[in-house]
């Protein structure tokens, strides 16, 4: 009888839930959500990618709202089942809408998953939300998501006026975690919009970059702690103490922090500059909250820390103005005219197209002269300093020799020597001869 009673239970269960005309009722309104939405989304798509095509410079942005287009049609029949939840559970039984909220629940947890896996860029990550947001729903819909979390929450720690449980270091940290990510995603949002802007100066749209993202995320983790029940001020010994002990053991950090946020105050550098510390040489490509990253001309990128532009000499070749005067040093034979030498390496500047003669004309001087050489200094200015310096110096230095070449005039040879007065050289073979004979026993002979 037991066996025959359960049957008739199911039966009755079937009878009532699955076979009767609101489960068809449901099952047509969720078929009429899908194709209606599934043709909803085939227009508006179209439009919604044009629109997308359109965005440059924020991967960021574009990458959620391809994620977004991509699942037009589930994001409709979400909105169309809870529409259509809410009108059955106003006017009807629960028995009228529980495949409506259970198809709902489904739908929704496959969309969010879905566009929270394709917006994060770590496939590592990914998979881990991907299965803790499956293994919560499932709970969720096997109703066992309430006992698992009074079962977290029975596991606690007392400290203090505190109590400290599992349920709430999980809520905690992956609130936390959530919400410094979307703190991030919305920072680098901001940044890409900044960087846009034509009326800021590069230096100022860092710091205004770097002082958006910090605040949110200093508001993502107070929101999210608050969110989870923590009381901020029962915390502020132990992070009065903890700070500072991380405050002694972080001193680099902190100063290279307070140093670049010095550096974007003063404007002393910025992308885009050219500079030299010590022996690096390059140009500016990023700042950073702890580092300014410089790309040296042999493809090398430099990771300097903040603290070294602040307490270190920096040559910034571009900081007011990106002319530079570039000195070009040689010397020629002491019988050339110095005059035409002079005014040889002057025209031989102004043909080297990176020379910036409208700016200021090329001069040479002499700087030297003696017996065996006559000392020139060639200056002239370029505009382009991050394009190099040896090249153009080597670029001068090809033109003038082929200049002096083509004019005759010679190089200064130190193995040269030149006699005023004619000098009789006498032979080998005469002075072997005439040469005094010295015995083996090393006694001059007369």
């Amino acid at each position: 009888m037991d066996f025959v009673e359960a049957l008739n239970v199911a039966a009755s269960w079937l009878q009532t839930f699955l076979i009767n005309e609101w489960t068809l009722y449901q099952f047509a309104l969720i078929a009429i959500g899908y194709f209606a939405s599934g043709l909803l989304a085939k227009r508006i798509e179209p439009a919604l990618e044009a629109r997308a095509r359109t965005i440059k410079g924020n991967p960021d942005l574009l990458r959620v709202i391809i994620a977004f287009m991509r699942r037009l049609k589930w994001l409709f029949l979400i909105a169309w089942l809870w529409i259509a939840d809410v009108v059955l559970s106003r006017y009807g039984w629960p028995s009228y809408r529980w495949l409506v909220g259970t198809v709902l629940t489904l739908v929704a947890a496959w969309f969010i998953i879905a566009v929270l896996t394709r917006i994060i860029r770590n496939q590592m990550l990914a998979r881990v939300v991907a299965v803790i947001g499956w293994l919560y729903f499932a709970l969720y819909a096997l109703g066992l998501d309430r006992p698992v979390l009074m079962a977290l929450d029975s596991v606690a720690v007392n400290l203090g006026a505190v109590r400290l449980s599992m349920l709430l270091v999980l809520k905690a940290v992956l609130l936390s975690a959530a919400m410094i990510w979307l703190a991030i995603l919305l920072g680098n949002m901001s940044s890409n919009w900044v960087q846009k802007s034509a009326d800021l100066t590069p230096s100022l749209k860092v710091l205004i970059s770097k002082l958006i993202k910090i605040g949110l995320i200093v508001l993502a983790g107070t929101i999210a702690l608050s969110a989870t029940g923590i009381d901020l001020t029962a915390l502020t010994v132990f992070s009065g103490a903890v700070g500072v002990g991380i405050g002694f053991g972080l001193q680099k950090v902190v100063s290279n922090f307070i140093s670049g946020i010095i550096i974007l105050l003063d404007k002393s550098i910025k992308p885009g500059d050219t500079i030299t510390l010590g022996e690096t040489f390059g140009s500016v490509r990023d700042l950073r909250s702890r580092f300014v990253s410089v790309i040296t001309r042999d493809g090398k990128e430099y990771l300097i820390p903040n603290e070294d532009f602040i307490s270190k000499q920096v040559v910034n070749w571009s900081f007011s103005s990106d002319y530079v005067r570039i000195d070009v040093g040689f010397e020629v034979s002491p019988s050339s005219d110095p005059h035409e030498v002079a005014r040889l390496a002057i025209e031989t500047a102004k043909t080297i197209p990176r020379v910036a003669s409208a700016y200021a004309e090329p001069v040479c001087w002499l700087t030297g002269f003696g017996g065996s050489s006559l000392g020139f200094k060639l200056r002239f200015w370029i505009s382009d300093p991050a394009n190099g310096l040896t090249n153009i110096r080597g670029q001068v230095f090809m033109a003038l020799w082929d200049a002096f070449e083509a004019a005759g005039i010679s190089m200064p040879d130190p193995r040269e020597i030149i006699m005023k007065t004619p000098v009789e050289v006498t032979g080998a073979e005469e002075r072997t001869a005439t040469a005094p004979r010295v015995p083996s026993d090393g006694r001059r002979l007369t």
